[in-house]
C-alpha cells in the first residue's frame, strides 16, 4: 500500500540572480494504485514536479511523503521509486537482459538467479522475451519503449514516475501503447505519475488528472470532471479537441432572469443561472463544439443564433465546422466551431441557424476566469443514449 502526498511542494531556480518559480505550492494526494496524469503546456512544471517526486530536483519548499514518510532529503536510489524516461535511456552497449537487470544488481542484493527470473519473468509480460540478447540499437522506437518500461518494472518499485514516455512513437503505435500501459497498471496495482503535453493520453488514461499553469496547480479531478466541469477559464480552454468556443459578453438584469450580451446576439438566462452571476458585469460565455447544435431554416427561439458555414474539415466520424456569425464575410477573430456527424453534408457558405443549449453553457468572470456557471456531469451523462 503506497500513497504518494504532494504538500505545498514548490521549486524555485535562479537566473542571473533572479528567482523563477518552477512550482508554486503544488498540493495533491496520490491514492494506492492510482494512476494520476500530469497535464500541462510545455514549461508549466509538470516534469520539473516530477523530477523533485524521483529525487533528481531538490524541494525549495513544502513535503513530498511515501506514505507517511518524508522523502524531501533521501536520495534518488532509496526511494523505491522507479522512473521512465521520454528519451528511453537504455544503456546502448548492454544487450535488454543487461538493462532489465543493471537496477536490481545495482539496489537489491538479490541473488543472480532471482535477478534473472524477474527480467525474463517481466520480458515476457512485455511481449519482448525473445529480445533479451539484442542491444537496443537493433530495436525499433517501440520495443525501445517496451525495455524502458521493463527495466521499471522489473524492480517492484511502491511507485512508478513516467516522463512522456510514449512521444517519441509515431501516432499508431503510441495508441496502441496506450492501451497496454493501461493495462499494465491495472495488473500491476502500482501507483503511478504520468507527465504528458497531451490531453488525450491525459483524457484517456488517468483516473485522474491535475492540470498545471505556469507552476500553478489549476484543478485535479476526474478527465470528466475537468472537461465538463471546469474549473477555471484556462482548463476550459486547454481541455478539449476542438477547444471550447469563447465570446465575451456583459450581463444585463431582465425580470427574474438575466441576458447576456454580445456584439452578435443576445442570449437570456434563467434565474439559477442569473444568480451564479451577480456581482460580475463583465463575462464569458462558453460552449463546447459538440454541444452547439445546426439547423436548417430560420431562428425560433432565445438561444438560436444566424450563422454562416465558413470552413468544414472533415475527420471521417465527424465534421468540424466553423461558423461566421450572421451572413457577412468571416472575420477570423470572430469564428466559432461545431462538430457534426462526419456523414452529413455541410458546405462552405451555406446559412444555418446554430443552437446554443442552455443546459450545456459555461460561464467565466472575465477578469480572474473563475467559473462562475458550469455544466453539471450528471446532464452531460443523462444526454448520452445507452
Amino acid at each position: 500500500m503506497t500513497e504518494l502526498t504532494l504538500d505545498r511542494v514548490s521549486k524555485h531556480f535562479e537566473d542571473d540572480g533572479d528567482v523563477v518559480v518552477a512550482v508554486d505550492e503544488v498540493s495533491i494526494d496520490i491514492e494506492d494504485g492510482e494512476f494520476l496524469v500530469l497535464v500541462g503546456p510545455s514549461g508549466c512544471g509538470k516534469s520539473t514536479t516530477l523530477r523533485m517526486i524521483a529525487g533528481l530536483e531538490s524541494v525549495t519548499a513544502g513535503e513530498i511523503r511515501l506514505d507517511e514518510r518524508v522523502i524531501n532529503d533521501v536520495p534518488a536510489k532509496n526511494r523505491d521509486i522507479a522512473m521512465v524516461f521520454q528519451s528511453y535511456a537504455l544503456y546502448p552497449h548492454m544487450t535488454v537482459r543487461g538493462n532489465m537487470a543493471f537496477g536490481l544488481e545495482e539496489s537489491t542484493d538479490l541473488p543472480n538467479d532471482e535477478v534473472a527470473a524477474r527480467v525474463e519473468e517481466t520480458a515476457e509480460m512485455m511481449g519482448i522475451g525473445e529480445l533479451l540478447d539484442r542491444k537496443p540499437g537493433e530495436l525499433s522506437g517501440g520495443q525501445q519503449q517496451r525495455v524502458a518500461l521493463g527495466r521499471a518494472i522489473v524492480r517492484e518499485p511502491s511507485v512508478f514516475l513516467m516522463d512522456e514516455p510514449l512521444s517519441n512513437l509515431d501516432a499508431k503505435l503510441r495508441a496502441e501503447m496506450r492501451t497496454e500501459l493501461q493495462r499494465l497498471q491495472e495488473e500491476l496495482g502500482t501507483t503511478t505519475v504520468y507527465v504528458t503535453h497531451d490531453q488525450t493520453e491525459a483524457m484517456t488514461m488517468g483516473d485522474r488528472i491535475a492540470i498545471l499553469d505556469d507552476g500553478e496547480l489549476q484543478q485535479v479531478g476526474t478527465p470528466l470532471e475537468c472537461y465538463h466541469e471546469p474549473a477555471n477559464l484556462f482548463v476550459a480552454d486547454f481541455v478539449g479537441e476542438p477547444a471550447m468556443n469563447f465570446l465575451d459578453v456583459t450581463r444585463r438584469e431582465e425580470g427574474d432572469g438575466a441576458v447576456l450580451v454580445c456584439d452578435h446576439f443576445e442570449y437570456p438566462v434563467a434565474a439559477d443561472i442569473a444568480d451564479a452571476l451577480a456581482g460580475s458585469e463583465d463575462l464569458v460565455l462558453g460552449v463546447r463544439p459538440e454541444d452547439v447544435e445546426l439547423r436548417d431554416g430560420e431562428p425560433s427561439g432565445d438561444h438560436d443564433v444566424p450563422a454562416t458555414v465558413d470552413v468544414v474539415e472533415p475527420t471521417g466520424d465527424e465534421n468540424i465546422v466553423y461558423l461566421a456569425f450572421g451572413d457577412t464575410d468571416p472575420d477570423p477573430d470572430e469564428t466559432f466551431v461545431a462538430t457534426v456527424d462526419g456523414m452529413r453534408r455541410v458546405e462552405s457558405g451555406e446559412p444555418v441557424v446554430a443552437h446554443l443549449p442552455e443546459d450545456a453553457i459555461h460561464v467565466f468572470d472575465a477578469a480572474t476566469g473563475e467559473t462562475l456557471h458550469t455544466r453539471r456531469i450528471e446532464s452531460a451523462e443523462s444526454q448520452v443514449p445507452l
